[in-house]
């Protein structure tokens, strides 16, 4: 059987968290989940996640800061998913620019975010392949 694909999930709204965890281990991924980004950085490290998903704006090392610390720091290219507001559209389009691959706005479906991850992995598969 091919090893599951590694999804760390970084948000601190725990209903929303919950219900991700839900839909996406339904789908069978591994999942590793957290409410900040300082323990998001220490999953990143010792995990290697082949996807990262995460709030803009969570605790202790944002979101945005994640994208850069994987982008530069850890010269990391997994692929990241931002969530942000959908009236900030500034803030969408720095992260963009700092290296995400994607993003959800709030309110979304958890059902969205699992259609964007599985055309990511679609995406890396047909590429290797």
């Amino acid at each position: 059987m091919a090893n599951l694909k590694k999804i760390l999930i970084c948000e601190d709204e725990e209903i929303l968290l919950t219900a991700l965890k839900f839909r996406l281990q339904k789908q069978g991924y591994e999942l590793f989940l957290t409410t900040d980004g300082k323990e998001a950085r220490a999953i990143i490290e010792n995990e290697r996640p082949d996807l990262i998903v995460t709030d803009i704006d969570v605790p202790k090392i944002s979101g945005m800061e994640l994208i850069s610390l994987v982008r530069n720091d850890m010269e990391m290219s997994v692929p990241i998913i931002i969530i942000a507001p959908l009236e900030d559209e500034n803030i969408i389009l720095e992260a963009m620019q700092k290296g995400a691959d994607d993003f959800v706005t709030k309110p979304f479906k958890p059902v969205e975010l699992v259609l964007r991850i599985r055309r990511i992995f679609q995406d890396i598969a047909s590429r290797v392949g």
